[in-house]
């Protein structure tokens, strides 16, 4: 009688640290699925940069520093995606991409600004396209990137309590995951909003 106690209790006890195992893999696979939905928004937005910086190429000759800044600062933030997105994981690469986010932020800020110098080009049809594009894109980017940093906060809440944080480490749970924080927000939240109007 006495085995079969022992048994039991055995047996609750595997299938407890079980279920703290499949909770933490549950909360890691929610977060890295998080970050798959900031990465298609984040592809859609570098690729609408470049047709941008062409359309307003025609119109902003003088600008040529401007226009560059925009393309090297959306080369650095797509090369920060890659490794983040690589191991969403890795709090380095995470903060490397906020980094670069926050230096696109920047540069399309000073574009926005540059932009307003030149009504031509604000109302050309394709650059209102692109614009509104744009900044429909950089909504779901902030959307996205909302539903990903809750998710970590998920995750590291769960891998900090207690009893999980016992055996986090023995699962190969040992890093808090990373926010998605820009080093700017205030300011990348206003450069996509760009009103041509």
């Amino acid at each position: 009688m006495e085995t079969i106690i022992v048994l039991v209790v055995l047996a609750a006890i595997a299938f407890w640290i079980a279920s703290i195992y499949n909770r933490l893999v549950a909360l890691k696979n929610r977060y890295e699925n998080g970050f798959s939905q900031i990465e298609v928004q984040l592809k859609r937005r570098y690729d609408l940069i470049p047709n941008l910086v062409e359309t307003a190429k025609g119109y902003m000759a003088h600008e040529r520093e401007t226009l560059e800044a925009v393309i090297n600062a959306r080369n650095q933030a797509m090369a920060g995606l890659q490794a983040a997105a690589a191991d969403p994981g890795n709090a380095g690469a995470i903060k490397e991409l906020s980094g670069a986010e926050g230096m696109l932020g920047s540069a399309m800020g000073r574009l926005n600004v540059v932009m307003e110098a030149y009504p031509d080009l604000k109302a050309n049809q394709n650059m209102m396209q692109l614009t509104e594009e744009l900044t429909t894109t950089e909504n779901k980017v902030a959307f996205s990137r909302q539903g990903y940093n809750d998710q970590v906060t998920a995750y590291n809440t769960y891998r900090q309590s207690f009893p999980p944080t016992v055996f986090a480490n023995m699962f190969g749970h040992t890093d808090d995951a990373e926010l998605l924080e820009f080093a700017d927000s205030e300011q990348i939240q206003a450069a996509p909003n760009v009103s041509f109007n």
